[in-house]
């Protein structure tokens, strides 16, 4: 559906250097050519499909190690590498930081309490998730961040959501 930002190129890598808007149109391309509704997660969407149950700061546990997560790498692995969690997703800790649709806010006090998009307020978005290039700590479930919407930063990809 386009030209591939990515540093690190491949048919099973992780799509990289995304600005957010890029990442947005993605998903109203893929509901145009599929009929069906794609869309960025929420922020607490992305946290309750990461955390998949567990209440740990990662989805396996307390500890993360080099054979959990891309962290700390040199480059993006191939999806898939590393086990995933209890609802079958890969890459959620690790890999590359993946756009949430929300705007940031420095704390959660006014934020939606149905799980669906924060979008008052601010003009940075969310970004959530470890990264291949980021320290494990970083890679926490909680672990959040923001960015400028215009920002094609190298450790910064995307996970859409599909709307039954």
């Amino acid at each position: 559906m386009g030209n591939n930002p990515s540093r690190f190129k491949g048919e099973k890598r992780p799509v990289e250097k995304v600005y957010w808007k890029d990442a947005v149109e993605f998903c109203q391309k893929l509901s145009a050519l599929t009929g069906e509704t794609y869309r960025l997660p929420s922020e607490a969407e992305w946290e309750y499909a990461c955390r998949a149950g567990t209440t740990t700061p990662f989805y396996f546990g307390e500890t993360i190690t080099s054979d959990l997560v891309n962290s700390n790498g040199r480059k993006t692995t191939e999806v898939g590498q590393f086990p995933p969690n209890a609802f079958g997703l890969y890459d959620m800790h690790g890999n590359v930081r993946e756009w949430c649709a929300d705007t940031y806010h420095d704390s959660y006090q006014g934020a939606p309490t149905d799980g669906s998009v924060w979008e008052k307020g601010g003009k940075n978005r969310v970004r959530r998730g470890g990264s291949w290039s980021l320290s494990a700590d970083i890679c926490r479930t909680a672990s959040r961040y923001w960015n400028v919407p215009d920002d094609r930063n190298g450790f910064v990809g995307f996970r859409v959501v599909w709307v039954a």
